[in-house]
């Protein structure tokens, strides 16, 4: 039996070079083999295990269109990451090497997919190929899509999130802060945190959750921490009728959390944030204490906790 850990070695490496090329049935095959006479090695269990949650998906791509394969793949990452997580023989370098299958999959769907279609879709199609380019880690490439959907888009939270997740893998620190802090504004929920890879943004929502959090409710509370845990501390100015439109925001949330029918456990986080926003303005503007006192108040009526996190 002598000479078994090269063997194995060789054999994992030519599986891991099928898994990068996004050929998952030619790894399984090399896998399957090497269990037989290898079964207790943990490392071929979970790559077996890997290539037989992917396999049958990965065949059934072709009867889909490209834009459906691009986002099947995508979809499928999601929940398979929970899944391998979970498992104890759990290895990086072999999710490392189904995750360059899998996105150089995706982003060959996407260049394919026909992009003749609304301006909305467009700019989704330059997120998603951004992706894919990130996930490979080629920033440089991400950055550019990016921006060409960013400028399609320039509303867009997604989009603004994956801008500043690969500044952050780029090691642009400040400029990620600034538009981390922007994407969770216009729209939380719309970010898709399962996607961002940077530790800056990694690291805050760790935090977050352990706090309990989860879905909607903890996407919200993402920025509130984010802010008391100083990582959204580079700030922009709010141009005047930003301001004007985000008191009105401000005061329509108000209401609705009167409302007993409304769920306050999304509007209370929302509402804090945007109250951080406010304070800053003023702060900035010289417009006096008053204005500020007003907006602690508030805080401090929806969340005693995070008043004195704040204000300490």
């Amino acid at each position: 039996m002598h000479g078994m850990g090269i063997e194995t070695d060789e054999e994992l490496t030519k599986a891991y070079k099928f898994l990068e090329a996004g050929s998952i049935g030619q790894a399984r095959e090399i896998l399957a083999q090497a269990i037989g006479y290898n079964f207790d090695n943990s490392e071929i269990n979970f790559a077996h295990w890997c290539c037989s949650y992917w396999a049958g998906f990965v065949q059934g791509l072709p009867k889909m269109d490209f834009y459906e394969q691009g986002d099947g793949l995508i979809a499928r990452w999601k929940t398979f990451k929970p899944d391998y997580e979970a498992r104890k023989d759990f290895q990086q370098r072999t999710v490392y090497a189904l995750q360059r299958g899998v996105f150089s999959m995706a982003l060959k769907a996407y260049e394919q997919a026909k992009d003749d279609s609304s301006s909305s879709q467009r700019a989704d199609l330059f997120r998603k190929k951004g992706l894919c380019h990130k996930k490979l880690g080629e920033y440089e490439s991400a950055l550019s899509l990016l921006s060409e959907a960013y400028r399609i888009s320039p509303q867009s939270a997604a989009i603004l999130a994956e801008m500043a997740d690969c500044l952050a893998l780029c090691g642009e620190e400040k400029n990620a802060k600034v538009l981390f802090r922007e994407a969770f504004f216009i729209d939380a929920e719309r970010i898709e945190i399962d996607f961002l890879d940077s530790e800056l943004i990694g690291c805050l929502i760790r935090q977050v959750k352990e706090k309990g959090y989860t879905g909607a409710v903890l996407q919200e509370w993402i920025p509130v921490y984010g802010v008391l845990y100083g990582v959204f501390n580079v700030k922009r100015e709010l141009r005047a009728q930003e301001a004007g439109r985000l008191r009105q925001e401000i005061f329509a949330k108000e209401n609705e959390i009167k409302d007993p029918s409304n769920d306050s456990k999304i509007l209370v986080p929302k509402l804090i944030n945007m109250y951080f926003w406010l304070i800053d303005h003023y702060a900035r503007s010289n417009e006096g204490m008053d204005k500020i006192n007003d907006c602690l108040l508030q805080i401090r009526v929806h969340d005693e906790d995070i008043y004195r996190m704040y204000t300490k």
